[in-house]
Order: structure tokens, then sequence, then C-alpha cells
């Protein structure tokens, strides 16, 4: 694969995010990690930032970008879940998964398209399998994954021509993702998660398309996965 250029990966610090930033480092791209925690990342500049706070999202982009001299690509890797029925789960909890997932990728693609499209660049959203498949306890991840979908079609045809828009759309990865969940809501099967470094190769394909050539929306997932379609 080419040279993918100069990449601001939010949640880099981590999970996908981490796997992205180490595939673009590999194929001699520069990666820059946008996360509130910063303190595991080495090897990559990164700047310190809630994606759910739109003015610390702004002055990072801005500096990223004027430190790196621009952006080819942004990839919207932070995401965070509460699972549970819609009476059970907090209100406040509810909604900082809207303030993360959708509001915080809606933030950083903002605060990056003035540079996105001085070097026609692509912004790669990360959408979910819950993004396009409804299921039981997951109103406000389905909510939230369902919006960056519409919001990476709609922004596609909005920016036609200007940048390249692609929607990801992974099911379960082995990561931390699963952490913090009580064990009704952890994967029973481990093995049907999918490497986040394979999710992270296409990735990597889809930022070296040629120019004119956009992959706009993209299932992977393990070969036994059940959540789609």
């Amino acid at each position: 694969m080419g040279n993918p250029g100069r990449v601001l990966v939010t949640g880099g610090n981590s999970g996908l995010g981490a796997a992205v930033v180490q595939a673009v480092a590999a194929a001699g791209g520069t990666a820059v990690v946008l996360d509130r925690d910063i303190s595991a990342v080495s090897g990559a500049k990164a700047f310190q930032a809630d994606v759910a706070d739109r003015a610390s999202v702004e002055a990072a982009v801005k500096q990223a970008a004027e430190e790196l001299g621009g952006l080819d690509a942004v990839v919207t890797a932070a995401g965070i879940d509460r699972c549970g029925r819609l009476e059970d789960v907090p209100a406040e909890e509810w909604e900082k998964v809207i303030g993360v997932n959708l509001m915080g990728t809606v933030s950083v693609v903002r605060a990056a398209l003035p540079y996105l499209k001085e070097s026609h660049g692509r912004a790669v959203t990360v959408a979910s399998s819950l993004g396009i498949k409804a299921v039981s306890d997951a109103t406000a991840y389905c909510a939230s994954k369902f919006g960056v979908v519409g919001f990476s079609r709609a922004l596609a045809a909005e920016t036609r021509g200007e940048i390249g828009v692609t929607t990801m759309i992974p099911a379960g990865m082995k990561t931390h993702f699963f952490d913090d969940r009580t064990e009704q809501y952890k994967p029973q099967d481990d093995s049907r998660l999918n490497d986040p470094l394979n999710v992270a190769n296409a990735i990597l394909f889809v930022l070296n398309q040629p120019k004119g050539c956009e992959v706009r929306e993209m299932v992977i997932c393990h070969e036994e996965e059940d959540s789609w379609p």
C-alpha cells in the first residue's frame, strides 16, 4: 500500500484507533492521536481532548493540522457504550453515548473539513454493525451508530468531489471495548471477534484509493459473525 499521509485518529490510544495508528505508521504515513487519555500513546504525536467537548476538539484539530502542515485524512475511532434497557440506563449516561459516538464524530469532521478540502483528503467514520441492525438493550449505541451512518451518507453527498467520505461498519473486535460491561453484555465467544488490525488494514485500503475512486461503505467482520446481516 502507498503512504496514507497525515492521518488524525480519534480514540488512538487503544483498540481500533491504536491499530489504525500502527497501520498508518507501518505504511510510512504520519498518525496523530486525539484522545481523552494519551498516557499510553507512543511513537505518534498525541493531543488530549474529549471528543464530546466541541471546543476542545476544535482546538486540538487545529493544533494538529498546523503542526503537520495540513491533514490528509481523519479516522473517527473513538466510541463508548452503555448497555441496558432504556428505563435502566441513566439519562446522562445514555446521552453521553450520543455525545461521544455521534456528536464527537461530527465535531471532529467539521473541525477537519477545511484541511481535508485543501488536500482533497478523506474522512473515515467508524460506525458499527449495530448501525445497520438494531438489537435489544442497545438503544443508545444503536441510535448513535445509525446516526453516524446517516451523517456520513449525507456528508458524502454534500462534499462530493471535494473530499472522500467512507463509513466503516465493523462488527465486534478483540479490544478492551467490552471490559467494563457486566457479564451478561460481554461477548460469550471471543473466537467470533475480529482482530482490530484487520479493520485497520481495511481502512488503509480505503485511504489508498486513487483520486476519483471512493469506497463509500464497507462492512467488515469475522467470518462467523452473527450480527450481520
